[in-house]
């Protein structure tokens, strides 16, 4: 017991000092005119990883005190006090009531996947030797392109377990981490920050060559790891497991996976506009989820403790939203593969959302960074914090890095490769706020008159993404009709990266128009 409490001592003294160095250089940096939010935002990420255990009040009192600074000083985008707040809100509920919905979701999903008895019947097809680790490795990186990556973390975890007599070394649980990270790298369904990047609006494809440097990364740390592991306790397959596949659970799972991506592509292409003003996504996930309800009950006790989990990162997805983007550098490959050992420190999920405020990256070289960069360090990515509290002994920074050194050398060759390979070919920014072209810009103009419908004008501008809307007389004009003029420059921005002023035009009674220039 006396051993017991002059070690808490140690520890408290421990987390007091490198508090008090946090709040030392965040002094300097505010000396130095670093912006006071990204110091509110960079010490509430430093306390959710030293207070590990309170880390939902850490993000709460973080963004209850940058929403306090910015009502006192500096005001929000859409304007000052409680009123620019409110704006701020309504503006950003939509990405909220998404991330809600699909978090939560995948607490369901993943509970009838893992009942569904697949996950304890995978480990009998594993070879016995250190390939039997590798593989198993393998199938979580496949695992997490379809499932959400904490819940891939946990089930490898939970089959590493089985396999390895619940002894599993810390390099080899770095890997498991790593690979849930790298599969859903490449997925807008395996990751939260690549859903993220989803429901803003970028394209599935768009992030898929992410794979390009995951797949190599699973080679560079899961041959290692496996030896590691195969050293330390060596694999063991159960001979028999009880009950049989639930296959009416396999299909809940491929039923809801299946509806969300298929609302995705019918609302980005037949209904323009729908995703920015509705959460489709989540619904589509909740509404699956119901209506399968009466074939598999879901485990409706695992909400409470989702709920907590998902405040927190909304909370920091929220905070993020609040940072002063423009002060952000420059999009470019450097800053990119900055960005993934940035997350091997502060969570992926708030960097993906400054990323997507900021726009211009290459989203596939960016899923991959900041997705498979938090596995360097165990809190780095929600998979990590995860695992580790199924694993306590991987709660230690040294022994994470130690042990698990190559998943640092997985992430710089994977990044080499990929730029070597697929290159970095950035995207314009697909939410262009109204008025501001993108550098660079310039016009390729191309006739549409304005007696064109609204719908087909969207239309027009998704086939034709460099072309400008004209009236007979040669101005460039865009027909809303009796749609809200912000509404049809949102949809014709997100769909042909078009740089849209609205403004009305000559009058008639038929129609209203808006300038709309578009952009390479």
């Amino acid at each position: 017991m006396v051993a017991k409490s002059h070690l808490l001592v140690r520890l408290i003294a421990h987390e007091r000092g490198l508090v008090a160095g946090a709040i030392i250089a965040a002094a300097i940096a505010v000396a130095l005119g670093a912006p006071i939010e990204f110091v509110l935002f960079a010490l509430t990420l430093v306390g959710v990883g030293l207070f590990h255990h309170h880390t939902l009040q850490v993000a709460l009192t973080g963004l209850a005190a940058i929403v306090l600074y910015k009502l006192a000083f500096t005001g929000f985008r859409t304007g000052p006090g409680l009123g620019g707040l409110a704006l701020h809100l309504a503006h950003e509920w939509v990405i909220l009531a998404n991330l809600l919905g699909l978090l939560l979701g995948f607490a369901l999903l993943s509970k009838h996947f893992e009942e569904s008895k697949v996950p304890a019947v995978l480990p009998h097809f594993l070879p016995d030797d250190w390939k039997g680790g590798f593989v198993l490795l393998v199938l979580v990186f496949v695992l997490s392109s379809f499932l959400d990556n904490i819940a891939a973390a946990l089930i490898g975890g939970t089959m590493a377990g089985v396999v390895f007599r619940h002894k599993v070394h810390v390099g080899f649980l770095a890997a498991i981490v790593a690979a849930s990270n790298a599969g859903g790298s490449g997925s807008v369904v395996g990751d939260t920050t690549t859903t993220m990047m989803w429901i803003d609006g970028v394209n599935p494809l768009d992030v898929l060559h992410a794979y390009a440097a995951a797949a190599v990364a699973v080679v560079v740390f899961g041959v290692p790891a496996a030896m590691q592991q195969q050293r330390y306790s060596p694999i063991i397959k159960e001979s028999r497991v009880k009950g049989r596949i639930d296959w009416a659970r396999v299909g809940i799972v491929a039923f809801i996976l299946v509806a969300a991506i298929l609302a995705n592509i019918a609302t980005n292409v037949y209904l323009p506009g729908l995703g920015e003003r509705f959460p489709v996504l989540g619904a589509t996930v909740w509404g699956s989820i119901l209506l399968a309800t009466p074939l598999r009950k879901p485990a409706w006790g695992l909400l409470p403790e989702a709920l907590k989990g998902s405040i927190f990162l909304l909370s920091l997805v929220i905070c993020a939203s609040l940072m002063p983007v423009e002060k952000l550098p420059a999009a470019s490959w450097q800053t990119a593969l900055g960005l993934g050992f940035v997350s091997a420190v502060f969570d992926n999920i708030p960097l993906t959302a400054l990323a997507l405020k900021q726009g211009g990256y290459d989203w596939g070289v960016l899923a991959y960074t900041v997705g498979f960069g938090g596995s360097m360090i165990w809190f780095g990515s929600s998979a990590g914090v995860a695992l580790s509290n199924m694993y306590p002994e991987a709660k230690s920074v040294g022994r994470w890095l130690r042990e698990g050194w190559h998943v640092v050398l997985a992430y710089v060759l994977g990044f080499i490769v990929m730029l070597s390979t697929v290159g970095w070919e950035p995207h314009a920014p697909h939410k262009t706020q109204p008025g501001t072209p993108a550098p660079g810009a310039a016009v390729a103009p191309v006739v549409a008159f304005v007696t064109t419908p609204a719908e087909e004008l969207a239309e027009l501008a998704t086939r034709e993404p460099f072309a400008e809307i004209v009236d007979p007389r040669g101005n460039r004009v865009q027909e809303v009709s009796a749609r809200r003029c912000d509404t049809i420059l949102t949809t014709s921005a997100h769909h042909a990266g078009l740089a849209p002023a609205c403004q009305t035009g000559p009058a008639r009674p038929e129609a209203r128009f808006t300038t709309m220039t578009a952009i390479h």
